[in-house]
């Protein structure tokens, strides 16, 4: 280093070993409130990043304690776009009291990389790196938790272009060192919700407001709002509504532009509740925008840095984590008016800094400054000679009693023993940790041996020393597992899966299925056992599946009236139509002659089957002997027949004496009979 020159912050680690174990190697990133390390854990052999927070934090007993509890919060996050927390700690040895954070390392950059890399970034590309931040924090709310800094430094981009989110319960625990009021909240103002701004209130939405303003971002390359200072753009976002993008995109389709300006209303209450439906709205409008996944690209000139931000220094080139005062309706000026004179003296939105409330004393500042009158200030120097020694009295007791209280506190009294509650049911559980100040968080799963409601196990486990206030993981006993409830005419595949979600095996024998008349082949008839029998873990189900309505002969119909076999045909399941006329001399007209498939072929019943009905159309031959020759013919050819007449005298009104075919014959329509006639 050359002389006079100050050494880089941070560089003091370099080279030291974290509780004997982290290796200080190099740095990543500084911020307003830690420097970002990269590190080896030599326990186990893996790099990992090692965020240090700054001095001044560590001090703080309050700070160190909620540190811990959202360590422990955020390590409970196993997602694959969240940024894994491995362990926490406080140094006690190297130069003063070090409280650090191991995470995951990510090799890459951040968003803030990719956005002054790119600029805005193309629709397809910006939904690609959101879903996955969504994804992340729809993870943490279902766990109760709520990021409060969601911002592009937060987000950070894998070298293999996956997406990761950051930093969960920093923002929390460093506000918890702070202040104890209302008065400092934390957060960065180019993202802040209206409400972060004016009360300090977070919740799901709060997230869903910042992830819109990402988003905004992402989009047209700017935040919706800057200006000189923090407490202008804070003012920005409660008193004005979030632009549609589409103002300076003007490409942008009007459903992104809506869903804008949803996740970002300035009343909670208009916003998608959490994360899970902003992602579930996005994915919505992604499928019917034809939107296709696409890679999120490394700025080339990240590829061998890791940008990991904490909370935002100067130089990272994007706004910074801040501490401002918050806004009351009462604060909010007008517009039109220049804002409080605080205000003005901050170095804009991009330094960090903490804006307080304007205080009773500063609003009596000016009678103060006028001071009392001689004799008053001769009566005030009297009482105040009266009570020094008392005073002082006092100051001392309460020094020792705060001096042995922390000690004690420090040492065994704020560390509670994990009672045993295994075995009892659920709710006695529950009451048992909250006697000794301790919280209860359940999971719930099947056993073979615990009655349904009562305590598996514990994490930590009874008799473990633990932080007063600390959670204790509960896994609740749901009994054995019962056949799930089937509905008849049920996908195969689809009850499978049902019986295997219910923690039981699912068994299909083909030789078992049976005919149904009215479910489908292939679909479940009923399980064996019946739904609601608890069976142990793994126990086979079986299922019944339907082959289908049982397959039906043809009926024999040969010789019935054509009417008379139609109605027996539909009487067994299936639909007749006529399939043309033969002639066979056996069958009288309009009876069957044969079907089509021929009587007593199998037929499966699926639908109606068609059967084709031939029928006869053969001619009986009437009677004409003592007929006369002419009335006969006539007879003859109502029926489709000819006469032919051989006659010794050819007279018009001769009688047939005889004929061929015979009377009662059966013959072709057309045919010719032969008669004698005298």
């Amino acid at each position: 280093m050359t002389p006079g020159t100050r050494p880089e912050r941070g560089s003091e680690l370099l080279g030291a070993m974290l509780e004997r174990r982290y290796r200080v190697d190099s740095v990543i990133a500084h911020g307003g409130m830690s420097v970002v390390y990269r590190g080896l854990d030599t326990r186990l052999d893996r790099p990992v990043a090692l965020k240090v927070m700054d001095s001044h934090y560590s001090a703080n007993p309050s700070f160190v304690h909620r540190f811990e509890l959202e360590a422990r919060s955020a390590a409970k996050l196993h997602h694959p776009d969240v940024v894994a927390v491995y362990d926490q700690g406080v140094d006690h040895e190297i130069d003063g009291d070090h409280v650090y954070l191991v995470m995951q390392l990510v090799e890459g950059c951040t968003l803030r990389d990719l956005l002054q890399d790119r600029g805005a970034l193309p629709l397809p590309l910006a939904v690609s790196v959101l879903r996955p931040a969504l994804s992340a924090l729809a993870a943490a709310h279902r766990e109760g938790m709520v990021h409060r800094d969601i911002k592009p430094e937060n987000v950070l981009i894998g070298l293999d272009g996956s997406v990761k989110v950051a930093d969960f319960g920093l923002v929390r625990a460093t506000a918890s060192a702070g202040t104890t009021t209302g008065n400092v909240i934390l957060g960065t103002v180019a993202y802040l919700s209206p409400e972060a701004v004016t009360t300090g209130d977070a919740d799901a939405r709060t997230d869903v407001y910042s992830a819109g303003v990402v988003l905004y971002e992402l989009l047209t390359g700017q935040p919706p709002y800057t200006g000189d200072t923090a407490l202008s753009v804070a003012y920005s976002h409660v008193n004005s509504d979030v632009p549609p993008p589409g103002e300076l995109a003007p490409e942008l389709p009007p459903a992104i532009d809506d869903l804008v300006l949803r996740a970002t209303r300035r009343d909670p209450a208009g916003r998608p509740p959490d994360a899970a439906a902003f992602l579930a709205e996005l994915d919505r409008i992604s499928s019917e925008l034809g939107l296709a996944q696409v890679p999120v690209p490394v700025p080339s000139s990240q590829q061998r840095t890791q940008q990991m931000a904490a909370e935002d220094g100067p130089g990272d080139g994007g706004p910074p984590t801040d501490r401002i005062a918050p806004i009351t309706e009462a604060s909010v000026p007008d517009p039109a008016f220049p804002v409080p004179h605080a205000a003005a003296q901050d170095a804009g939105p991009r330094g960090t800094r903490a804006l307080a409330r304007p205080s009773d004393e500063e609003q009596t500042s000016e009678l103060a400054a006028i001071g009392p009158s001689p004799a008053e200030r001769h009566e005030a120097r009297r009482r105040r000679g009266g009570r020094a020694f008392a005073l002082w009295t006092l100051t001392i007791l309460v020094i020792a009693g705060l001096l042995g209280g922390t000690a004690w506190w420090l040492g065994n009294g704020r560390y509670i023993q994990v009672p045993r509650v295994t075995g009892e049911t659920e709710q006695v559980a529950t009451q048992v940790l909250r006697g000794a100040d301790l919280t209860a968080e359940v999971t719930r799963q099947l056993d073979d041996n615990a009655p349904a409601g009562t305590v598996i196990s514990s994490t930590p486990e009874q008799g473990a020393q633990i932080l007063s206030g600390d959670s204790v993981q509960l896994v609740v006993s749901l009994g054995k597992p019962k056949v799930p409830e089937i509905a008849a005419g049920t996908g195969l595949e689809q009850a499978q899966s049902a019986v295997r979600e219910a923690k039981l095996r699912p068994v299909h024998d083909t030789s078992a299925d049976e005919y149904h008349p009215s479910i489908p082949e292939g679909s479940v008839i009923r399980v064996d056992p019946a739904a609601g029998t608890q069976l142990p873990i793994s126990s086979e189900v079986r299922l019944v599946v339907s082959k289908g309505p049982q397959p039906v002969q043809v009926p024999d119909v040969t010789g019935a009236g054509k009417d008379e076999a139609f109605a027996a045909l539909q009487a067994a399941g299936f639909e007749p139509y006529e399939a043309g006329k033969q002639f066979d001399p056996n069958v009288e007209a309009d009876h069957v002659i044969t079907t089509d498939p021929s009587a007593g072929t199998t037929v499966e019943l699926s639908g109606k089957p068609r059967i084709g009905v031939v029928v006869s159309n053969a001619v009986t031959v009437p009677d004409l002997n003592g007929t006369q020759a002419e009335q006969a013919q006539q007879q003859l050819a109502s029926m489709g027949l000819q006469l032919q007449v051989q006659s010794f005298f050819q007279r018009p009104n001769a009688l047939i004496l005889g004929q061929f075919p015979l009377a009662g014959s059966k013959v072709e329509p057309g045919s010719t009979v032969r008669a004698t006639a005298l």
